[in-house]
């Protein structure tokens, strides 16, 4: 390819509105150009890259015996209802209306359809199992699209969706699923992690994450150096502390803690460690009567130590909470409390809560908490003493680093990353409201087990970019560059034995199946260097007069500090030589 029949377009600065390096980097690259509020179009160099992200996905899927198949963007919204999709899914469902007044949704995902094509055609036993996958445009209409294309309303994605007999079968087809995941992000060549994920309220655990390591990155991913544990923020445990519960050994006393309304500020006032105060979490459930309103609520209390978060998918599988729940309102918690949130605790509470204590929380003694009262907490707090056992214990927070790892081998650490793959597993979410059956060797009716599989296509230049850049611009690895190669030729247009050099090198890395650039534009050699790096071609060739006449071209990698000279007899064998490596 040359560059002046190609579009190289590249700019000096990034829009107002790029808050992070990618979408800066990805704009300024000629990669991508805004039409609307998180809908971008993909320019040639852009578009380069997605078609090597989307091959290799489709060599490594097809290799793992999937059938790819292409579903509509535009369903219609009876599937959705069959599901109960329609009415539960919010305002990121875009839900649109034909000139015959029918509804439709733009697709965010495929599942509804996909189980439509499998209880249509997948009739027997002897037809499973069955994985079908397509990549196709989806939308999502976020609310506040940011960060380029990795939120975005509009993006491509790789979805993929198993149909067995049974869940030994769907739990095969899943972790067939898991090692072809491997496999495609190992050719991407990028740092990942791939992360025990929670299953929501599907249950199980056969749900992992496929994270990008990236400083940048919105998620954090824990895990344990010493072995193979990792999981995201959400399903990663806090143990129990192995130690026993210390005897008390201060009185409880109410102490004024004027304008103390946090236990940062309690702890910093009183002179006491972070660690030894109570947080008090004021939560909420609904009991709705036959017309949907709120018949009875229950207020509860969460109580985690003070240098500790909640975690509240954690919370969300206490029982009584696991049906959902809300944060309880002022009004609900002066109610109970008799006082408003600063200054709450356990003990002296005007109505009765339901209580539950953090694992960590259940062990502590002497403790300090709220007292109820505007001013004031109660410290030397003691279960038992002053307070009964609490009834209720569980996992509530997030884990911090040093924690104990939950497979004992070590602690605990904890790093950012960017989603960028799932791989999940669904039993019969989908197929029994859609009443996708086979029948059996018996004849008889049975539910298929489903699994479902996906990759961010538009978001995985973000996360390679955000994980691999420096000052000058994007550092691609090789399997998804624009371009593996490009020849850089000072004065081409001025010197006759440089334009045939580079064009024979060019043809030669060409025909060998090199995906290079030639850069024939004619301009200075800074402008030219500084489009390339910003681009972030991995392999350059500088050809000049000087050079040819010492018998040397100039090789450099992206990453490199400085030039390496070779023999312009060894370049090309000494080109193909790196790309191999």
């Amino acid at each position: 390819m040359k560059a002046s029949q190609f579009f190289v377009s590249t700019l000096k600065e990034a829009p107002a509105d790029a808050e992070v390096v990618s979408h800066q980097l990805m704009t300024r690259a000629g990669m991508i150009k805004k039409l609307g509020a998180g809908i971008y179009s993909y320019m040639p160099m852009g578009l380069r890259v997605l078609r090597k992200i989307e091959a290799i996905v489709r060599e490594e899927m097809n290799r793992a015996g999937a059938v790819e198949l292409l579903m509509p963007v535009v369903q219609p919204a009876e599937f959705w209802q069959e599901t109960g999709r329609w009415e539960k899914m919010g305002p990121e469902l875009m839900r649109v209306k034909d000139r015959h007044d029918r509804d439709f949704i733009i697709q965010p995902t495929s599942e509804e359809v996909v189980t439509d094509i499998a209880r249509q055609e997948l009739r027997s036993y002897k037809q499973l199992p069955k994985n079908l996958y397509h990549i196709q445009t989806k939308f999502r209409d976020e609310r506040r699209p940011r960060f380029g294309v990795m939120r975005s309303r509009e993006f491509i994605m790789k979805d993929a969706y198993s149909f067995d007999r049974d869940v030994p079968a769907a739990k095969a087809s899943y972790q067939v699923m898991a090692g072809a995941y491997r496999a495609i992000f190992d050719r991407f060549g990028l740092r990942y992690r791939a992360v025990a994920a929670d299953s929501g309220a599907i249950g199980g655990d056969l749900s992992e994450e496929f994270q990008v390591i990236a400083a940048t990155g919105e998620d954090a991913i824990v895990y344990c150096a010493d072995s193979a544990y990792a999981a995201n923020m959400e399903k990663a445990e806090a143990l129990a502390p192995q130690k026993p519960r210390a005897a008390g050994a201060q009185p409880m006393a109410r102490t004024p803690t004027p304008g103390k309304s946090t236990c940062a500020d309690v702890a910093e006032f009183l002179k006491l460690p972070l660690n030894t105060t109570v947080k008090s979490l004021v939560l909420a459930t609904d009991e709705l009567n036959e017309r949907g309103e709120v018949a009875k609520s229950q207020v509860w209390l969460l109580l985690l130590r003070g240098d500790h978060d909640m975690n509240e998918i954690k919370a969300g599988k206490v029982p009584g909470l696991d049906a959902g729940f809300r944060f309880a309102t002022v009004p609900e918690i002066i109610e109970h409390f008799g006082t408003r949130p600063g200054y709450l605790g356990p003990i002296g509470l005007k109505k009765p809560v339901k209580v539950v204590a953090d694992r960590e929380v259940a062990v502590m003694s002497d403790w300090v908490c709220g007292a109820n009262e505007e001013g004031f907490h109660v410290t030397g707090v003691n279960w038992g003493r002053d307070l009964p056992e609490p009834v209720a214990v569980a996992d509530l927070r997030n884990v911090v680093e040093g924690d104990p790892s939950p497979d004992g081998k070590g602690t605990l650490a904890i790093e950012r990353g960017i989603e960028v793959g799932h791989v999940f597993y669904l039993g019969t979410k989908y197929s029994a409201p859609m009443k996708a059956t086979f029948l059996d060797e018996n004849g008889k009716p049975q539910l298929m087990e489903m699994g479902c599989y996906g990759i961010g296509i538009t978001r995985l230049p973000a996360a390679a970019i955000e994980q691999n850049h420096d000052e000058r611009g994007i550092i691609w690895p090789d399997a998804i560059a624009p371009f593996m190669v490009v020849v850089c030729p000072i004065g081409m247009d001025r010197s006759a034995e440089v334009k045939a050099a580079a064009e024979k090198l060019h043809d030669e890395l060409a025909a060998a199946g090199v995906d290079v650039m030639l850069d024939d534009r004619g301009e200075r050699p800074g402008a030219m260097f500084a489009d390339w790096e910003l681009i972030g071609v991995p392999h350059r060739v500088v050809i000049s007069d000087r050079g040819l006449k010492e018998g040397q071209l100039e090789y450099q990698h992206r990453r490199d500090a400085a030039a390496t000279k070779v023999p312009a007899a060894e370049v090309f064998s000494f080109i193909k030589s790196r790309l191999q490596a």
